[in-house]
């Protein structure tokens, strides 16, 4: 796997949701039942067969997947086999705690999809609770330890959802949060992970309103002389705030590319769920990511 850099960037169709995903085909995670199981299965393999479609259109960056193996075990052999650069969750869904989906047998099932990075989602906040953020950082640091020793690529994705408080101070202004607040936060909550022992490769970062702020983050990920580079993530945002997104980090040495999910397959897929129109769907699906890269390509 070549590195990505500002010049030849990683461009990852994420579709790693388990929980949001079973909630569009009407059940939980825990609750599908094993013909709603096939479908979520073959939804997602139709999902990066659209990518794949419009694969040979993509000059100058890297194609990535990430997918989990619960609902994408299909795409992850197909990626595989394609010679994208495979991304895999190791992270329980939809908890507010990291934690690992398979515990102890983490490593096996590592092992058993030979992914370029390793991924987990987490959530934290210098304003949570001090126990629980400890107990984040014991596990992380665990897993940072492992991968590390076995040379895999560790693609951390940090969310950093406010406080009560913090939102009051902003009058419940959520875009005045991510704009004035929220780079702060990040690069506080990136410090005390660092300061664990934790080493991602790669951080997976909401997105940006101003240069300024992604430069910022930038510097949290590389500080102390660390070789860490950040991606966008795209937060199911709407197109053109998403398109701004992406414009700002991909003018800003130390962005290297984007993790996209929900904004490129979530409406076409409760479309298609609708009317199971398969031309339609592959192609809305190809379509859209390829205007993500294209305005992520031209930014640089």
């Amino acid at each position: 796997m070549e590195r990505p850099t500002t010049a030849h960037p990683l461009l990852i169709l994420a579709m790693d949701q388990r929980d949001s995903f079973a909630k569009l085909f009407g059940t939980e995670e825990d609750e599908a039942t094993p013909e709603q199981v096939e479908q979520m299965r073959a939804a997602k393999t139709l999902i990066y067969r659209g990518v794949a479609a419009v694969a040979d259109q993509v000059e100058g960056a890297q194609i990535g997947v990430l997918t989990d193996e619960e609902y994408g075990p299909a795409v992850l052999a197909e990626a595989h086999a394609d010679g994208r650069v495979l991304a895999y969750p190791v992270e329980k869904s939809g908890q507010k705690l990291f934690d690992l989906q398979y515990g102890d047998e983490t490593p096996q099932h590592i092992e058993r999809w030979d992914p370029d990075y390793v991924k987990v989602l987490v959530r934290m906040n210098p304003a949570d609770d001090a126990a629980d953020t400890q107990g984040q950082l014991t596990r992380l640091a665990s897993l940072s330890e492992s991968l590390h020793g076995s040379g895999l690529p560790f693609l951390l994705e940090l969310l950093v959802p406010a406080s009560d408080e913090q939102l009051a101070s902003v009058n419940g202004d959520s875009t005045a949060y991510d704009r004035d607040l929220r780079p702060g936060l990040v690069v506080q909550v990136m410090e005390a992970i660092q300061g664990a022992g934790v080493e991602p490769t790669l951080w997976k970062i909401e997105g940006l309103e101003t240069a300024e702020a992604a430069s910022t983050i930038v510097a949290g990920a590389r500080a102390g002389g660390r070789d860490a580079d950040c991606i966008v993530l795209g937060r199911d945002a709407p197109q053109d705030e998403l398109d701004h997104w992406l414009q700002v980090a991909a003018a800003t040495d130390g962005f290297v590319g984007f993790a996209i999910g929900r904004s490129i397959w979530k409406e076409a897929l409760e479309q298609y769920l609708t009317d199971r129109d398969e031309a339609t769907f592959l192609n809305t699906v190809g379509q859209n990511y390829l205007h993500y890269v294209r305005t992520y390509l031209a930014a640089r």
